[in-house]
């Protein structure tokens, strides 16, 4: 037998959770971001831009909700026309493109399954069609389904997790490659799940390791070829994948409850952005497979 000192007993204590989000609950992946209430913040009106994407065309996948919003509006901002795929969540993909083009930028719309991999060229080639050029891909869009034990995951569960968060990055950046020329960006969203793990959603923690793995990997093979390579670790963040996926209830104390950051509260998506105008600008020229940690200091506390 081990051996241990056994409690001496039990004490009961009170603690204080701050409330976050009203319940809510949307029956559907991918979310939808005109359903939230309140409705994720996908800018800050007092960052104003500078030009750093100047000239640029950027493709972000996700990009017509959540993170993926935020990002292209910041990209516009500084001056780079984007191309948003997403999968049927045309009227948030529409408000996007309606703000993006209100900063002077284009914006290209393409709805499109990733988890195909002739859908990822076609989105590509689209892209090259409408801009003839393509500097930055930013691998965004994922799925996650809540289930209580690894018993509960089904193969069609873990084949769409895996198929929509991993195996389309690489049918992405295979169709992006061959246009993309030195001084090009590649930037994907992991989360900090790889990192500490979730029990809850054990094959999308698996899938956002493998994200990890990719980025460092492909860092290496592109160094040479003057191709960045790097991602993004999100930390909870208020975004239409919280609803689709989580009980109404645990929305009252998401980022303060039992998943709270250190500073006791979830991110906005505009508060990820810039870490993704940083990595996509030459302010980064002499950073590649690395993680930007976006999450209230999870990752540096734990």
């Amino acid at each position: 037998m081990y051996p241990a000192y056994p409690y001496r007993g039990y004490r009961r204590e009170c603690e204080q959770v701050g409330l976050t989000f009203p319940p809510q609950h949307q029956e559907r992946q991918p979310g939808l971001e005109y359903l939230m209430d309140p409705p994720p913040l996908a800018e800050n009106p007092a960052v104003r831009g500078s030009g750093r994407l100047a000239g640029k065309v950027a493709l972000i996948t996700g990009g017509d909700s959540g993170i993926g919003r935020a990002v292209a509006l910041a990209f516009a901002r500084e001056g780079a026309d984007v191309a948003i795929s997403y999968l049927n969540e045309h009227k948030d993909a529409a408000e996007t493109r309606r703000r993006v083009e209100a900063q002077g930028r284009g914006c290209l719309v393409l709805p499109a399954d990733l988890r195909m991999e002739s859908e990822c060229a076609r989105t590509v080639g689209r892209v090259m069609d409408r801009f003839e050029r393509l500097d930055i891909l930013v691998c965004n869009h994922a799925v996650q389904y809540v289930q209580p034990s690894i018993l509960d995951i089904g193969a069609d569960q873990l084949s769409d997790t895996f198929q929509t968060n991993i195996l389309s990055y690489f049918y992405l950046i295979q169709a992006a490659l061959p246009g993309m020329e030195r001084g090009s960006a590649i930037i994907t969203t992991t989360s900090i799940t790889a990192y500490q793990g979730a029990e809850r959603l054990i094959d999308y923690s698996a899938t956002k390791g493998a994200v990890v793995s990719l980025t460092r990997s492909l860092a290496r093979a592109l160094a040479g070829e003057g191709i960045r390579v790097n991602a993004v670790a999100p930390g909870p963040v208020w975004t239409p994948l919280q609803p689709a996926s989580r009980p109404a209830e645990e929305l009252e104390t998401f980022g303060s409850g039992t998943d709270a950051t250190p500073m006791g509260r979830a991110g906005q998506p505009f508060e990820l952005a810039e870490a993704y105008v940083f990595l996509a600008a030459p302010d980064s020229a002499f950073m590649t497979g690395q993680i930007l940690h976006v999450d209230g200091g999870s990752f540096g506390f734990s």
